[in-house]
């Protein structure tokens, strides 16, 4: 398995998926400031493993701190916190690790636990979630293969792969998952513009794992669809509304209008760290606006006049109404959402195990 992300003595090592898929080429961040950046500029991106990327920033940050009081270092874990948290205002996987991180210190402080003491136990944290990540992805490929047809053809958007997980992936992890039991699946990958996460990356790793992959320019759904060669859609989330509703790579929405209008079910992976209890619909969740450029240009050269205006929201948002099911390492979950997220969010949390 490529490591999207890996904690090393020397720092955080971090694939860069800006590269992909003809260069791979690792960034190497020695402090909390050079994860933000990272994660700011997509270097790592997909919303778990943007997570536990803020959670090993938070470490990094605390590990390396040369304050010798708990007033001086708490004050640096706001500030290192407050960094991570202005990357990428979107998926809500960020707000999680850093509170992960930031809970653990300040349980830990509050007792005066020696500020070594701090460190390893905040390393050790962050490095378990990397474990943890793995293990719920496999989690969920288990909990939603049987979903899938055990023959045809799967259409995905963005990547929500191994490259948006710590490995294994969520929504191409139930794909794994499914063809490890015996189904015969090949995929469709959107390229999904404006940042081409399915033509680079989601094609890049299906190849690696021989999946028999079909590149399409994302306005082709329809017409396959129309023509019977889709049996059901499949994609992440970078935040789920405690009705139901998905904010995912922008593009999404269109996709999940055209599979209820053709009778395909529409499933949505992610770990339960991408459920907002807090948020009650979609309409609420913040949308990141990305920089122009990534629409103006391809591979260095401007596409577009000069000057023209340019919209570039990195999400959109799909009424829970247009989805099918949510696959989740607690199990899966449908309609209606308000009552079956709630119902699970009471059941006591599974216990994983590193694999």
């Amino acid at each position: 398995m490529i490591p999207t992300l890996e904690w090393l003595p020397t720092g955080v090592n971090f694939l860069d998926q800006t590269k992909l898929p003809l260069e791979e080429t690792y960034v190497l961040a020695t402090d909390y400031k050079q994860v933000a950046t990272v994660i700011r500029d997509m270097i790592v991106r997909g919303a778990p493993a943007i997570g536990v990327s803020a959670a090993m920033g938070m470490a990094i940050g605390i590990d390396r701190s040369t304050a010798t009081t708990l007033p001086a270092l708490t004050e640096e874990v706001a500030l290192i916190a407050k960094t991570l948290a202005e990357t990428r205002p979107t998926a809500v996987n960020l707000f999680w690790g850093i509170d992960e991180i930031r809970n653990l210190y300040f349980a830990l402080a509050a007792k005066d636990t020696p500020i070594s003491e701090i460190k390893s136990a905040i390393v050790a944290k962050a490095r378990r979630m990397y474990d943890e990540d793995i293990a719920a992805c496999k989690q969920m490929g288990a909990h939603g293969a049987s979903l899938l047809p055990k023959e045809g053809t799967v259409l995905t958007h963005c990547n929500a792969g191994a490259l948006a997980t710590c490995g294994y992936g969520s929504a191409l992890g139930v794909i794994r998952a499914a063809i490890e039991r015996g189904h015969k699946i090949d995929v469709f990958a959107d390229e999904t513009r404006p940042f081409l996460q399915g033509a680079r990356l989601t094609a890049w790793e299906l190849m690696k794992d021989n999946i028999p992959t079909t590149v399409l320019c994302d306005n082709m759904a329809a017409s396959l669809m129309r023509q019977g060669r889709i049996q059901a859609v499949i994609v992440g989330a970078d935040r789920i509304a405690a009705n139901g509703d998905v904010a995912n790579k922008i593009g999404t929405y269109g996709v999940a209008i055209l599979a209820k209008e053709h009778n395909i079910p529409f499933y949505v992976a992610a770990p339960w760290s991408t459920l907002d209890l807090q948020t009650a619909t979609g309409d609420l969740i913040p949308i990141e606006q990305r920089d122009a450029r990534e629409v103006t240009h391809s591979n260095g050269k401007q596409m577009t006049p000069h000057g023209v205006a340019i919209e570039n929201p990195a999400f959109d948002v799909t009424p829970a109404k247009y989805v099918t099911a949510i696959i989740t390492e607690r199990g899966v979950l449908t309609s209606p959402y308000n009552d079956s997220i709630r119902a699970m969010s009471k059941q006591p949390e599974p216990e994983l195990t590193a694999v």
